[in-house]
Parts: structure tokens; C-alpha cells; sequence
């Protein structure tokens, strides 16, 4: 991923003054959200951003993690 640094505001920055995280999406469709120096949320701006893009195999693999970990302890008392 490459960050524009345009794009890119602290947790508290972004917490304290939302408008300008709101700001910086508008401006560049994104704003990159650091957290301990570290990129750790993106702020879209969904009408310059497509909404993301899966192929089948990248669904069904976010889906079956997803039942995976909601109906964990159903799965364990089955496979006993």
C-alpha cells in the first residue's frame, strides 16, 4: 500500500478534529489514520472509491472465516 502523506493524520488528530480527517477524504478520496506511527485506518471518501473488490475465492474466504468464528464452540462440540 502506498501512502500519500498528504493523506495521513494521528488517532488523536483525527479524534479531537474529525472535520479534518473528513477534510483530507474529500480532498484525495482517502485519509490514512496512524496509530502508534503505524497505519492503522483509512477514512474513504465512497463517492471518489469504488467500493473494494473481491474475486469469488477472496468472498468465500472472508465469509466462511466469518461463520468460522461466530459458530467456533458449535464446531468444537461437533468434532468431539
Amino acid at each position: 500500500m502506498t501512502i500519500n502523506s498528504n493523506e495521513i493524520i494521528s488517532v488523536s488528530e483525527a479524534n479531537q478534529n474529525f472535520s479534518k480527517a473528513t477534510r483530507i477524504a474529500e480532498k484525495n478520496g482517502q485519509a490514512v489514520i496512524f496509530k502508534n506511527n503505524k497505519p492503522k485506518y483509512i477514512l474513504i471518501n465512497i463517492d471518489s472509491n469504488p467500493p473494494i473488490e473481491m474475486t469469488d475465492d477472496e468472498k468465500i474466504d472472508f465469509v466462511s472465516a466469518r461463520i468460522l468464528k461466530k459458530y467456533k464452540p458449535a464446531f468444537l462440540e461437533l468434532a468431539k
